[in-house]
């Protein structure tokens, strides 16, 4: 455990200092919060036919569950994939274990870096969001944070997939940047899932981010929560760790 602590606070300095961490993780989610608040308002939508937009609350207060799992997601599939491959492509990672340090203290070390992070950019949008539009507080706070961290792990567990699948740092960071932004659009953070087409929307529910979104809505809006949506998330998260440790025993053999 003090080799993953100790771990995490060098790569964490490390981490810190590539842009495109304060960017996807500080910055564009907080950003993306603002414009998608400031267009639809926190009045609740209904139209001339009885539709019925945002699952009946105020956009504002749909947003704030969803753009807390933004900033997860944001981690999962871009930074750590990216971060993760650069090390292998580099031969870093058979160094840690030439030094007796396993890959797996790497992994955890990871893990626990964006678990921190994704903590600091929730914060943010949370805080920037009841400064400018002071939306309703969470119904359930202790589920809301049980729901962000078993959002974390899954898409630490998805991004380390990723990472060790991925040839090059270029072919991470490019997939990485292609599932953000596909989850983005089609996975309840960015269009109302209403208005979408049939077959985006059934493309959505199978992207990790859609469950997320809606484990945290859960929590945040007071609707309770999802056991399915949250099986799912674990199953997401045994089904990568899983694949990982396949990937990294067949590479090792070599």
């Amino acid at each position: 455990m003090r080799m993953v602590l100790r771990l995490a606070w060098l790569e964490g300095k490390l981490l810190l200092r590539e842009p495109i961490t304060l960017v996807f993780v500080l910055v564009l989610p907080v950003v993306m919060m603002i414009v998608m608040c400031g267009v639809f308002g926190n009045e609740v939508e209904v139209e001339d036919d009885g539709q019925v937009f945002f699952m009946g609350v105020g956009a504002t207060d749909y947003y704030m569950g969803a753009y807390v799992a933004v900033v997860v997601a944001a981690l999962g599939l871009i930074n750590l994939p990216t971060h993760l491959a650069t090390y292998r492509e580099r031969g870093v990672l058979r160094r840690f274990e030439a030094s007796s340090i396993s890959r797996w203290s790497l992994l955890w070390a990871h893990t626990l870096i964006m678990i921190v992070l994704s903590g600091i950019g929730a914060t943010l949008v949370v805080v920037t969001a009841k400064l400018i539009y002071d939306p309703t507080d969470p119904a359930s706070p202790g589920l809301l944070i049980l729901g962000f961290l078993l959002a974390a792990a899954t898409f630490a567990a998805f991004g380390t997939l990723l990472g060790v699948l991925m040839p090059t740092a270029r072919a991470a960071q490019g997939i990485g940047i292609m599932l953000w932004f596909v989850m983005f659009m089609l996975g309840g953070v960015g269009p109302p899932p209403e208005v979408l087409p049939d077959a985006m929307g059934a493309v959505g529910e199978a992207t990790p981010l859609l469950h997320a979104v809606r484990l945290l809505q859960g929590t945040w809006l007071g609707t309770g929560w999802d056991w399915g949506r949250a099986g799912i998330l674990v199953g997401i998260l045994v089904a990568s760790l899983g694949l990982t440790a396949l990937v990294m025993r067949l590479r090792s053999a070599r």
